[in-house]
């Protein structure tokens, strides 16, 4: 499989010891509905990770709870053997249930589980990057994690890990994780509209650790929607691909992984996140957080 060398929006960011593109690719969207079962297409979900990398993407986001294994079987088959430049992030920390619910799953014995089957189902020997999955379905929730941190970082030992992260977290939760072992990412809900990690993000970025938004179109009010289509309306631009750029824009440890189960919306994506925003159209942008 040959990688273009078409040069992706974002440049790239070191994660721990390996490079990744900026814009990334989130696996979610492979499942079926509501993230369970099969896709209604899976050629067209090979597809997808296929060219994903054929347009130099070197970072993909997965869970083996998608489906649940249903996308990591897909990932296997899609790429595997993998190529040397790209590299797999998944997550643990939850589990599915028969009704599609998240059920946490953060006791040692769950976590050392659920890493087996993450290795297991994506055919490695050892995962590059694990995100502990924190809170709930309504967002963050407030608590120590050290039982569930620690565990991960004995797993970190043992080799079955090579870098930690943390997803769904508050702040004081971001700081536990780091004063137990070192983390290279924080995956949380962020957008033009949803800026509570505003601060977050700056002290990660000194710190030299990525942020990686998820939800990157999420949580608009209508008046917040209107505003983001107007801009992009005068830029020629669809508002996924201004909400993109924008977050390439907002700060360098910035990682993008948006979702999709189409090719084509695959490199709409791609190509809408490389749009250049002016000092006045993010003076414009920025009040729609307000």
């Amino acid at each position: 499989m040959t990688t273009l060398t078409t040069s992706l929006p974002g440049g790239t960011w070191n994660l721990g010891d390996f490079t990744v593109s900026r814009f990334g690719y989130g696996a979610m969207q492979l499942a079926g509905s509501w993230v369970m079962g099969p896709p209604a297409d899976r050629d067209a979900a090979l597809a997808v990770l296929r060219e994903a990398v054929e347009l130099g993407i070197t970072h993909i986001d997965t869970s083996d709870a998608y489906g649940p294994r249903i996308t990591n079987d897909i990932i296997r088959e899609a790429l595997h053997p993998y190529p040397e430049s790209l590299h797999i992030v998944t997550k643990v920390g939850a589990n599915r249930d028969a009704q599609g619910g998240w059920p946490t799953a953060r006791q040692p014995d769950d976590l050392r589980r659920q890493v087996q089957e993450n290795l297991e189902s994506l055919g490695l020997e050892t995962l590059e990057l694990v995100n502990l999955r924190l809170g709930n379905a309504e967002g963050p929730v407030a608590g120590s994690i050290a039982e569930s941190f620690e565990a991960l970082v004995e797993l970190q030992k043992e080799g079955l890990i090579r870098h930690l992260g943390v997803s769904n977290a508050t702040a004081e939760q971001v700081a536990e994780a780091i004063a137990i072992g070192p983390i290279v990412c924080v995956q949380n809900m962020y957008n033009l509209a949803f800026r509570q990690d505003d601060e977050l993000i700056d002290m990660l970025a000194r710190e030299g650790i990525a942020y990686v938004p998820f939800f990157p179109l999420g949580g608009f009010s209508p008046l917040q929607s209107e505003a983001l289509s107007a801009v992009a309306s005068r830029l020629k631009a669809t508002p996924m691909s201004l909400a993109l750029a924008w977050l390439l824009q907002r700060s360098p440890n910035i990682l993008l992984i948006p979702g999709t189960s189409s090719v084509a919306h695959l490199r709409e994506n791609a190509a809408g996140a490389a749009l250049s925003l002016s000092a006045e159209d993010l003076v414009e942008l920025d009040k729609i957080g307000c």
